[in-house]
């Protein structure tokens, strides 16, 4: 095939349509490329439920062991399972998925050994290049020893390594959401929680990781399906909660959890079906951390978490880090900065003690923990940490990103009662609220996150800044 390598390699994965901007004589190229580059003796290679991920993620391990690398393959499984598999094992990875895209999108996910980040400046950008010249030279010849390929199911040590990481044996029901529903005082030992796996790879780990625990599980869509036959597996559209909202309500349950495509992100639902801020969560997740490391430690959030996060983050002792958005920033000021926790307003959670990467299901079991270990509802729960009004991000598509942004700066650069910030786009920063733009980097869209005190001053500052950006 003639590809266009500009096109699906992107900043921190390879991603495109399969089979018409990729397949496999490419896979297997990109096999025996990110074993040259990183210089690997073996490789640990895993893939999602898509139709098209099997053959793509044997491809790659072909042209690995072509290379003279070693492959263990884990087959089916979540991309924090990889990363599990990359850390324990202490081998590079390679994991095949591409998320929450539509169906006929496939990637590539790759890491170093201890699932450390490959991205253009770790190393996806010499692996391009070299994909790029085999293309125009012809496939390197093998080499003398060819490697071996053998498989390995790590969905057991992945649970339990999870389940190490936080005590969730004594968790029982909120007592007072069981009695607000009419139910005896002798309510069921069992927190109620409804998944959507969305046919994504939540229906393969939540079962094994919560097994055995004191929880009554309520599974919608985990049945393995790359053709994402209810909806998208994408649960950052709040399309694509409706069916997890309905059903939480429907079951009176405690909760429901929604994963994406992948299964490292994890969405969170309160008993009233109401969605929880990933903020929110990150701010509670937080708190749980640094008492297990004795009220010390960095905390890493991005620059468009609520300000909640860094006040809780100061309460319980300690440090907030603030960074730019995208996960290569969080997990390069990880391991800089030795922080034991970070999160994103997309719901990805980082852990020190999962080798600085990120596991939406590590997080969902220190939710059902903080829930278990108190009698408050999680709604009254979260409101501990959710303090503040937001207007979640809102993209405008503009000619040119630059102008608009510059105009955005104009307008508030005079201004006494407000400070400016470049660390990613614009921060404007008032006593009683902030608003942050910042470019997409792959699209002409402007994005826009605001949080005031209160709903009023909220929706004053996001129009503002909206009348400007959109001219």
């Amino acid at each position: 095939m003639t590809a266009d390598l500009s096109q699906i390699v992107k900043a921190y994965d390879v991603r495109g349509v399969v089979p018409d901007q990729w397949d496999e004589s490419l896979a297997e190229l990109f096999g025996a490329a990110f074993v040259q580059v990183t210089g690997a003796s073996a490789v640990v290679v895993g893939h999602d439920m898509r139709p098209s991920s099997p053959g793509l993620a044997g491809a790659f391990a072909h042209g690995a062991t072509r290379r003279g690398a070693d492959v263990t393959e884990i087959g089916l499984c979540s991309t924090d399972q990889l990363y599990y598999a990359s850390g324990a094992l202490d081998l590079p990875g390679a994991m095949f998925t591409a998320s929450h895209n539509p169906a006929r999108y496939n990637g590539i996910k790759l890491c170093r050994a201890g699932a450390a980040p490959v991205g253009q400046d770790t190393g996806l950008a010499e692996i391009r290049e070299l994909v790029e010249k085999w293309l125009d030279s012809g496939a390197p010849d093998p080499a003398e020893r060819t490697g071996t390929v053998t498989r390995r199911d790590t969905l057991a040590d992945y649970a339990a390594h999870l389940r190490s990481l936080v005590d969730v044996t004594s968790i029982r029901p909120p007592a007072s959401h069981h009695r607000s529903r009419g139910d005896d005082e002798a309510c069921p030992p069992r927190l109620k929680v409804v998944v959507d796996a969305g046919n994504g790879m939540g229906g393969h780990t939540v079962p094994a990781v919560l097994a055995g625990l004191p929880v009554e599980l309520v599974p919608m869509y985990f049945e393995l399906d790359g053709t994402f036959p209810n909806h998208e597996a994408n649960p950052l559209d709040p399309a694509n909660l409706v069916d997890l909202r309905k059903r939480v309500r429907e079951e009176e349950a405690d909760l429901g959890l929604a994963f994406d495509g992948d299964a490292d992100r994890c969405f969170v639902v309160d008993e009233r079906g109401e969605p929880v801020s990933p903020s929110a969560i990150t701010a509670l997740v937080a708190a749980r951390e640094l008492a297990r490391h004795g009220g010390r430690g960095a905390i890493i959030h991005n620059l468009i978490t609520s300000w909640s996060v860094p006040e809780v983050v100061k309460e319980n002792g300690g440090t907030p880090v603030r960074t730019r958005v995208g996960h290569s920033f969080i997990k390069a000021e990880m391991a800089r900065s030795g922080a034991i926790f970070g999160g994103e307003h997309s719901a990805h959670y980082y852990f020190k003690d999962f080798w600085n990467a990120d596991t939406g299901m590590l997080a969902a079991l220190h939710v059902l923990a903080a829930l278990g270990g108190q009698d408050a509802p999680l709604s009254a729960l979260v409101a501990r940490y959710d303090r503040y009004r937001g207007s979640g991000e809102i993209n405008s598509t503009v000619a040119d990103q630059t102008a608009r942004l510059a105009a955005v700066r104009t307008a508030y650069a005079g201004r006494a009662d407000v400070t400016l910030d470049e660390l990613d786009g614009l921060t404007v920063t008032a006593a009683d609220w902030w608003f942050n733009v910042r470019p997409s980097n792959t699209e002409p869209l402007l994005r826009l996150n605001a949080e005031a005190r209160d709903e009023a001053t909220m929706a004053k500052v996001r129009d503002e800044a909206l009348a400007i950006i959109r001219g």
